[in-house]
């Protein structure tokens, strides 16, 4: 969906750490881009400055000078090819409720990330919502850049990873989006299926674990400590491994081999080290990012209950032990007094519910359940005369 001149249109929606950086990045290197966000106030800065200020890792300045600004979902996906959904995992839902009546056959959308599940999550939910249009859904593996935002309409990019996994639903599109995606973002490589975006998604392993060994430190600080460099120690990352053992055995489960956590900071970041503790401390992307300041976190509020709990899910439907994973659940539950069991992405919503491994592992690389030698022999005999 370019336009007359062949300009390929963008849209991000989120205008977060990461829309904000990733629409200021796009604009600034000379594409079309439109930004939304669900709450106007939080983008009135953007929208009076007509773009977004970023520092780069160099510490260079630029501008990124925006189209369309707007809360809006129809104005600003209008005549747009790549969609980039660039929101925490819980506004997932939303998201998709809002575009489903404006989608139109061809756009593809992509969210960054979609943490687990988020591809056929997102699936389902236009399904529901009887979303006719043939768009494309895909996911990444993680996001793209180590990034604040400096301000209302200021951002700050910190580092960029080396590749991020990228695999469309169904896989056998992935192909075509990276066709458009990786005009932008060479970084952006083919990954099997969502399977294995979804399984290998280190925010699972990071993040919540992370937060609560360290809650006592965040809220006497306020956050005032390096994440990564100060709240990682050989205890901490002891756990972080058991945890991150847990997610591989899933994957495995469901036939995916799924990369360690030493083996994604390698591929990522080009970190590497004997253990966890050594490899995340040598990883120079992760120097200056500060820790929650409250455990009013995404880190919490998204990654338990779209990043854990469904890696539990799936645990425990196919016979995989997930003791350290439930244990930070439950931790989280008590900590928010909210039930992220009953919040989280489940089998059932992702689409799942009943179904085999070998079903599902056909739902993400075909986008059905039964392979697609069954299914021509099936409207074959379809075609049969009766006699």
């Amino acid at each position: 969906m370019q336009d007359l001149n062949g300009e390929l249109r963008l849209a991000v929606l989120g205008a977060g750490h990461g829309g904000k950086t990733m629409a200021a990045d796009m604009a600034a290197r000379g594409y079309h881009v439109n930004l939304y966000n669900r709450t106007r106030e939080h983008i009135d800065a953007i929208r009076a400055r007509r773009g977004i200020e970023l520092q780069l890792e160099n510490e260079e300045v630029v501008f990124g000078p925006l189209q369309v600004v707007s809360n809006q979902m129809e104005e600003v996906l209008d005549g747009v090819h790549l969609i980039m959904v660039v929101v925490p995992a819980s506004g997932h839902t939303s998201i998709a409720r809002s575009c489903a009546p404006y989608l139109k056959d061809g756009q593809i959308v992509v969210l960054n990330p979609g943490r687990t599940g988020g591809a056929l999550e997102f699936r389902k939910v236009l399904q529901e919502c009887g979303c006719s249009a043939d768009v494309t859904i895909a996911e990444t593996e993680t996001l793209l850049f180590a990034s604040r935002s400096g301000g209302p309409a200021e951002a700050h990019i910190f580092r960029r990873k080396n590749s991020i996994p990228l695999a469309a639903l169904p896989a056998t599109r992935t192909a075509q989006v990276l066709d458009v995606v990786t005009e932008i973002y060479p970084q952006f490589v083919a990954a099997p299926d969502v399977l294995h975006t979804s399984l290998n998604n280190m925010g699972a392993v990071f993040h919540p674990a992370l937060t609560l060994l360290n809650v006592g430190w965040i809220e006497r600080t306020q956050g005032d400590f390096q994440f990564y460099m100060d709240g990682v120690t050989q205890s901490t990352s002891r756990i972080l491994e058991v945890v991150d053992r847990e997610r591989v055995t899933v994957a495995a489960a469901l036939g995916v081999r799924a990369q360690t956590a030493l083996e994604w900071l390698a591929r990522a970041y080009s970190a590497t080290g004997d253990n966890l503790d050594e490899a995340m401390h040598d990883n120079p992307g992760y120097q200056g990012i500060k820790a929650p300041r409250s455990l009013r976190h995404r880190y919490i509020f998204e990654d338990v209950p779209f990043s854990l709990v469904p890696i539990a899910a799936l645990g425990k439907r196919f016979g995989v032990n997930v003791w350290a994973i439930d244990s930070l659940i439950q931790l989280a539950c008590v900590a928010h007094s909210t039930d992220f069991y009953h919040r989280g992405r489940t089998v059932e919503s992702m689409g799942l519910a009943g179904l085999r491994v070998s079903e599902i592992r056909n739902l993400v690389k075909y986008g059905h359940t039964e392979p697609p030698d069954l299914l021509a022999a099936d409207r074959h005999n379809l075609q049969e005369p009766v006699s």
